[in-house]
């Protein structure tokens, strides 16, 4: 079973907020760096693509392992979801599709 994994939107603290945010030492918190608009994965046997962020993969598993064990959600359209990392400041949000093999 194939996964894709695509990028859909990364939020900033302002987009979350409607304020920039800071971190304890005073700087600005970014946007998440470790992925771009548009980007996409292959995912195979549930192995986390190469240079995926940790964080990310972990947060979204739960939802890769319904499709590639061939389940649905009640809320998207069949063999795909939405779904996003856990990172309140600046979330990433992910489509992920099964492909047909």
């Amino acid at each position: 079973m194939t996964i894709k994994i695509t990028v859909l939107k990364k939020l900033n603290p302002k987009e979350v907020f409607g304020k920039e945010k800071k971190n304890p030492e005073g700087k600005i918190v970014p946007t998440c760096s470790a992925f771009e608009e548009g980007q996409e994965f292959l995912v195979e046997k549930l192995n986390q693509p190469e240079k995926f962020c940790g964080w990310a993969w972990r947060d979204i598993y739960k939802d890769l392992s319904v499709l590639d064990f061939g389940g649905d959600f009640s809320w998207s359209e069949p063999n795909e979801a939405i779904t996003c990392c856990t990172d309140g400041m600046r979330p990433v949000i992910f489509k992920l599709e099964r492909l047909e093999e």
